[in-house]
């Protein structure tokens, strides 16, 4: 059997761009005895594989033994990071701050003490300038491993000024760690439940949140102290449903990058996603004008040629900009206009391959099931959902899992399944029940759809209605909402009782 896998030198040889790839065969004829060495042939063989498959490698190169191959594939792995430090490195100030700092060590060596000194003075500033506070941090702690352990002769306030600014720096690196740690945690505890179900998870998240947040002066706080702390806001906010106040701390965070416009360029994998965390919040509060503005804006970065993104970069832009996008075809009521971007959405979601993060996919994949439900195609609705509902991975957004198999019940209704509709409904309650995810609005559901087969076709309408008005009433409890940011319900049952369709309902709404 031919040996296939996920192997990192087949990503890493396959992720590289045409310029990467130009760039590392100059690098290689540089450093290699001649242009045929082993590992660049290896190098050009793999670039040729569709799949990974290490018999093909022998095959195609004899002179390369199977004893020989592991550590072959290790050196053209290091040579080609290599290369793309090389190729990088005036577009990453962090990198280019290591090289000085590592060329400082190499002087420090040899005993060359003032040089040392020298470099990292120098190169001090760019990390102050840059907001590199771990490295900045580092930086000054060489510079007293230097001063501390020999005479440099230095000013004698020397000792004095490196330990207030060791101090200074470290309180900075502290406090970022903290907030980053705080905002890592919540956005974990997110992935695992979504929105705040009842008033226990409330009392936990709330809790959570205010005893892991540091003390702070706003004004006080660097660049990044000031990110992560509205990132944790965020997700705390968001988690507990406060989306006013999500859009207050999301605009504050693009507000941060325009009022210091160099660092959207120097951050703009950080730029992006502020703009991203607005639309979001702009959406939740349905703030439709404003709304549309900031998905333009993601629109336009998405498609500007002029600059040199980062694959982070168009990874990002790629999810954000169509989140964005489809979310303005959900407040629009505009579902079926949306529905030719799907394809192409598909095409660029292959081309990115395995480094999506699983949560996208599937709230992707969700998001397009609720496009296709709201255009009226419930197959293609159930098609979708069923890319959710087959995952292994339950701990993964458990809310979306929970919410595909309430659409999914809806969709088989509405393609008269009722042969199978008995056994989803029992499903679905088993599944949500083991969860420990069942809601008012889900229960009524379940209720309605169980009795629905046997309501005579002239108490259709007032059956509909009835469950509208209780949904209604169930809405106006905070912890009971919940249910309807997935699902616009209402508007599903307002089509059943006017005989329209549920996208001419929202629309209507968002016209009115």
């Amino acid at each position: 059997m031919p040996k296939i896998s996920n192997e990192p030198l087949f990503e890493l040889i396959k992720s590289l761009t045409k310029s990467e790839k130009r760039n590392f065969k100059l690098y290689a004829k540089r450093i290699a005895l001649n242009e045929e060495s082993k590992f660049v042939r290896l190098f050009d063989i793999i670039d040729q594989l569709e799949e990974y498959n290490e018999d093909k490698i022998l095959q195609k190169e004899p002179s390369i033994k199977s004893s020989q191959l592991s550590n072959l594939k290790a050196h053209l792995y290091k040579q080609i990071l290599t290369s793309l430090r090389l190729n990088h490195i005036q577009q990453n100030v962090d990198i280019q701050i290591r090289e000085s700092i590592d060329y400082a060590r190499i002087l420090y060596n040899k005993g060359l003490y003032r040089q040392s000194l020298k470099v990292l003075d120098r190169i001090k500033h760019k990390a102050i300038e840059e907001k590199q506070d771990l490295l900045h941090l580092e930086i000054v702690e060489f510079e007293k491993m230097i001063e501390v352990q020999y005479i440099t002769r230095s000013i004698e306030t020397r000792s004095e000024e490196l330990t207030n600014e060791s101090k200074k720096v470290n309180s900075i690196v502290s406090r970022t760690q903290e907030l980053s740690n705080l905002s890592l945690s919540l956005y974990g505890l997110y992935l695992k439940v979504g929105f705040v179900r009842n008033e226990k998870d409330y009392e936990f998240i709330r809790n959570y949140y205010q005893s892991n947040l540091p003390n702070y002066k706003l004004e006080e706080l660097s660049f990044f102290e000031k990110l992560y702390l509205l990132q944790s806001k965020i997700w705390y906010y968001n988690m507990i449903q406060n989306f006013p106040n999500c859009y207050r701390n999301a605009q504050y965070w693009v507000d941060l990058f325009h009022q210091q416009p160099q660092m959207i360029e120097k951050q703009m994998d950080l730029y992006i996603k502020g703009l991203h965390n607005l639309q979001l919040a702009l959406f939740n509060t349905r703030s439709h004008e404003k709304h549309q503005e900031v998905v333009q804006k993601l629109v336009d970065l998405k498609n500007d040629k002029s600059r040199e993104y980062t694959e982070n970069n168009r990874i990002l832009l790629f999810l954000y900009s169509y989140l964005g996008i489809i979310n303005r075809h959900f407040l629009m009521g505009t579902f079926s206009e949306g529905l030719p971007m799907v394809p192409v959405f598909e095409k660029e979601l292959e081309s990115f391959g395995g480094k999506l993060d699983d949560h996208w996919v599937l709230l992707y994949y969700y998001k397009v099931a609720c496009l296709y439900f709201g255009s009226g195609d419930n197959k293609n609705t159930i098609i979708y959902l069923n890319k959710i509902i087959n995952r292994r991975d339950l701990n993964l957004r458990e809310d979306l899992h929970c919410f595909a198999r309430i659409l999914s019940l809806i969709a088989h209704y509405e393609l008269e399944h009722t042969d199978v509709l008995d056994y989803q409904i029992k499903s679905v309650y088993r599944f949500l029940a083991k969860m420990d995810n069942l809601q008012k609005m889900q229960l009524e559901i379940f209720k309605f759809l169980k009795k629905l087969p046997k309501v005579v076709p002239s108490e259709i309408k007032q059956e509909f209605t009835k469950l509208k008005d209780r949904l209604i009433e169930i809405s106006k409890d905070p912890y009971e909402s919940r249910p309807f940011l997935y699902l616009d319900i209402i508007s599903w049952l307002e089509s059943k009782i006017e005989g329209r369709p549920v996208q001419e309902i929202i629309r209507s709404k968002f016209n009115s």
